[in-house]
């Protein structure tokens, strides 16, 4: 059963492991560029024949190069394609998952290694992985001009295409349209984040799996901002016709100088500690209002959730470079006023890192309020509208040869894929695996399997605020959840609105 019929052709997959087939590189839009550039996604035209789908397709326009991992090339034009890894034989219908990359909205792509889904779907599912515009071409603010206008959020109008593809093609993969469980990690799962609250993504799927999410979404204003920072950097007059005709490669040339202007310039506010230029907009009609202030309105509540951070988010982004250095007491209060931290934010983090470094202070405030609590706010205000919702955090330590390894983030998501013994995932994990991690893959692969099957991922769903989030970690030790109980309270004044210029 190497073949199988989609509703716009036959397509042919490869063994990836006995009793599992992977199909990579199926298009589930046309490509989106020339007519098609800037506008909701197309569909695709159908073939004659079997079409080969033995490899990944291009990725999205983006200058990042990942670890084992393709890059784009100017002139790859089909990007909006995916992968489907299923059971080689006819087992009924089994529960789907799909899958939505992170990467700051900007660079990433479905077929980095660890996102390989030959393991989960060993543990008894369908898994999908696809690509999305990125970048200025999936978030980008185009001003008026055009007729029709172009559309905000088409990253997360492609998303949508994705899963309306497998609701309509997916059983011939063996797969359940009616079981679907979306699932991300960062910008990925606050894209899920996103779906959960849009009417567009309506009936799609019927849970999310979101690790680390980022948040909060972006103003109109900011997004306009922002364009016109990437075309005066492009060299180009912020108006649709030229900002349209500008080539991919000019606009991510542009929107990199943008961003190293923020990280080169302390005075430029909250962007000098994480230069993120792109994230989903609230429009007021492809997305018509935030998602945290959606998900607590109960527009999400037929869904259900299970959310995930690491403990030490932070930490990955100073070991690569990719966040501010703040070492200073100085420098600290400045970060606490770019952000309109609550006053007693940074001394009730001294308290409870109290022979720690400013770093390490300014480190673990920043991975909460970029990562840790907007998850956890998601989580409790979803479950007070009256959704299912669980909660868990990786706690995963381990001593390496140069220090500790933090769990820190993107380190959660080998162990759930089940790919540890990569060579890309080493720095992320800390070398190679051990006995005590591989079981704690097999547990947390365990939980998304049950989670995307029946909804129930082996603990308790949320009930009120003292419950204690499920912990992973080679010990399964709850106490790495004790510090975060504490420093949540330090956030019950934060805002989260979406951010404006």
């Amino acid at each position: 059963m190497d073949v199988r019929k989609t509703k716009d052709g036959l397509v042919r997959g490869h063994r990836a492991a006995s009793d599992i087939v992977a199909f990579l590189g199926i298009p589930y839009a046309a490509a989106p560029f020339g007519v098609n550039r800037f506008r909701e996604p197309r569909p695709v035209q159908a073939w004659e024949g079997v079409r080969e789908c033995q490899d990944f397709g291009p990725v999205a326009p983006q200058s990042a190069r990942l670890p084992e991992a393709p890059f784009w090339s100017p002139g790859d034009e089909d990007i909006l394609t995916l992968n489907v890894w299923a059971p080689a034989s006819d087992s009924g219908p089994v529960p789907v998952l799909v899958w939505i990359h992170g990467g700051a909205y900007t660079f990433g792509t479905s077929a980095q290694p660890e996102f390989n889904g030959t393991a989960l779907a060993g543990a008894g599912l369908v898994v999908v992985t696809f690509n999305y515009r990125l970048g200025f071409e999936g978030f980008g603010h185009i001003p008026p001009g055009a007729e029709p206008p172009y559309p905000e959020n088409r990253g997360l109008l492609d998303q949508i295409a994705a899963l309306q593809w497998v609701r309509e093609n997916i059983a011939a993969f063996g797969g359940d349209p009616a079981n679907v469980t979306v699932a991300g990690q960062s910008s990925g799962a606050a894209s899920a984040a996103c779906l959960m609250v849009m009417d567009r993504a309506r009936g799609l799927f019927r849970r999310v799996i979101a690790h680390s999410v980022v948040g909060p979404c972006y103003s109109r204003e900011l997004a306009a901002e922002t364009t016109r920072r990437v075309a005066a950097e492009a060299g180009i007059p912020a108006t649709s016709t030229r900002l349209t005709s500008a080539t991919p490669h000019a606009l991510v040339a542009a929107s990199d100088r943008v961003v190293d202007s923020y990280r080169q310039e302390p005075g430029s506010g909250p962007r000098h500690y994480n230069p993120v230029i792109y994230g989903p907009v609230v429009d007021g009609d492809i997305l018509p209002c935030d998602s945290l202030s959606a998900t607590a309105a109960g527009a999400s509540g037929t869904v259900d959730l299970m959310v995930s951070h690491t403990t030490q988010e932070c930490w990955l982004m100073d070991a690569v470079g990719s966040s501010a250095k703040v070492t200073t007491d100085e420098q600290l209060a400045s970060f606490a006023r770019d952000f309109h931290l609550p006053d007693d934010l940074v001394p009730g983090y001294r308290k409870l890192l109290p022979d720690a470094p400013v770093l390490d202070i300014y480190l673990a405030i920043f991975g909460d309020l970029l990562f840790s609590e907007y998850t956890t706010r998601l989580a409790e205000r979803h479950a007070q509208a009256g959704g299912r919702t669980f909660m868990s955090c990786f706690a995963r330590h381990r001593k390496g040869p140069e220090g500790v390894i933090r769990p820190w983030h993107c380190a959660d998501i080998p162990f759930a894929f089940g790919n540890l013994t990569l060579k890309s995932v080493e720095f992320l994990i800390g070398g190679p695996p051990d006995a005590a991690d591989q079981e704690l893959s097999q547990r947390m692969m365990g939980a998304w399997a049950g989670f995307a099957t029946a909804g129930d991922p082996g603990w308790s769903p949320l009930d009120g605020p003292t419950t204690t989030p499920h912990v992973w970690d080679t010990a399964d030790s709850p106490a790495g959840a004790q510090n975060t109980t504490a420093a949540r309270d330090l956030w019950h004044h934060a805002d989260f609105s979406p951010l404006r210029p």
